[in-house]
């Protein structure tokens, strides 16, 4: 499931989310290729600068709000992680 997940005031991230199972205060959801977005033509893999990871955990509580980003939006996601 594509999601734009907001994880700061400034930064979203389009990414296929997975919920998993951990203890209380242990990282709960990857996130797997994430995408900075800072428009439809501006997209880049997440921490590309410092990493070749496509997979990251983070906790649940460090994310303000997920939405689901428009047709526009995956369409180009798909583009870029295919």
């Amino acid at each position: 499931m594509i999601k734009c997940v907001l994880i700061d005031v400034d930064t979203v991230l389009i990414t296929e989310i997975v919920e998993m199972d951990a203890e209380i205060g242990e990282p709960n959801c990857k996130l797997v290729n994430p995408y900075l977005f800072n428009s439809i033509d501006d997209m880049k893999p997440w921490k590309s600068e410092i990493t070749n990871q496509t997979e990251f955990m983070i906790r649940s509580e460090d994310i303000l709000t997920i939405a689901d980003p428009t047709g526009t939006v995956v369409d180009r996601y798909s583009e870029l992680t295919s």
